[in-house]
């Protein structure tokens, strides 16, 4: 079990080590296939339960404070190339023994421990890098951005057997300007509950930076979307929904209206197809006041 700090997890980065902690940032990659998705949950086997384990049995210091914090959860099924966390340990003093070197944050080689954590971790999921965070960090509360990317064939024999796992089989022809046309009318600052699974509390107005689509291949397209956050099934339902348009089932206009009027769509795209591609932040001397304007809550 790891030990907590109180509310670790909605916390900006301290400055270095106040508070008796610092903060690594860690970013990774995994399959989703065989996941429970992305957060902890008992008995399951989830890309945070082993991410966790693996770093609390190596940890970036003497030892953990809290959980992993994310940029964005991912439901079961769902990959990422490009996931962020951080993590929260209490430096090694000057005193204390270590069998890699430490840095002057009281942090040990973070290159080799990244070894060490891929040894570890099973092969569905991989640490790419690791760096002490700069103050102010947070890898869910300074992120402006992240990007995903959904594949589908639609390919009158299904999907190429190598991509099945991060590929969905549409089983009907799409037109591409049909996809466009219906992604255009939903990129803005929207209320986007008609795409979300509601959760008590919390907002659905979000601002969706970027939809489109393109043809890769000749069975093959790609849908790339951008936003400040997204909602619970906000990314899924949204590619359900145009891809109804796009196969002439439903007009153009359909996503949009059910926008404007916030009615459910129950045209949710499966989660294999969806991968997280990336997260951006802004400059070091900016992230606390991009974590002091994203727990502000957004309204219309």
């Amino acid at each position: 079990m790891i030990p907590s700090r109180a509310e670790a997890a909605d916390e900006p980065a301290a400055p270095e080590r106040e508070g008796g902690f610092v903060r690594v940032r860690v970013e990774l990659a995994y399959d989703g296939t065989d996941f429970s998705g992305w957060a902890r949950q008992p008995g399951l086997r989830t890309v945070q339960g082993l991410l966790e384990d693996a770093l609390w049995k190596q940890p970036p210091g003497r030892e953990l404070v809290g959980s992993v914090v994310v940029a964005g959860r991912t439901d079961a099924g769902v990959h990422a190339d490009r996931q962020v966390v951080h993590v929260d340990a209490v430096p090694l003093a000057a005193g204390d023994r270590h069998r890699l070197e430490v840095d002057e944050h009281g942090v040990p080689d973070l290159t080799r421990l990244c070894g060490r954590w891929n040894r570890i971790l099973p092969g569905d999921v991989r640490v790419l890098r690791a760096e002490v965070a700069p103050a102010g960090f947070d890898a869910r509360f300074a992120a402006m951005r992240r990007h995903y990317r959904y594949l589908v064939s639609d390919a009158p024999w299904g999907v190429d057997p190598l991509r099945r796992r991060d590929t969905l089989a549409w089983n009907r022809p799409l037109d591409v300007r049909r996809l466009k046309l219906a992604s255009n009318d939903l990129v803005g600052l929207h209320d986007f509950a008609a795409f979300c699974k509601q959760r008590e509390g919390a907002t659905t107005v979000r601002q969706l930076q970027l939809f489109e689509w393109e043809r890769v291949d000749r069975h093959l397209l790609e849908a790339t979307l951008s936003a400040d956050a997204f909602c619970h099934s906000m990314v899924r339902s949204l590619v359900g929904s145009v891809l109804m348009s796009g196969d002439s089932r439903r007009g153009t206009e359909w996503p949009a209206e059910m926008l404007r009027e916030g009615s459910k769509t129950s045209a949710v795209a499966p989660a294999h197809g969806l991968t997280l591609t990336g997260v951006d932040y802004p400059p070091d001397d900016q992230l606390t006041e991009r974590v002091r304007t994203t727990r502000a809550r957004r309204s219309l």
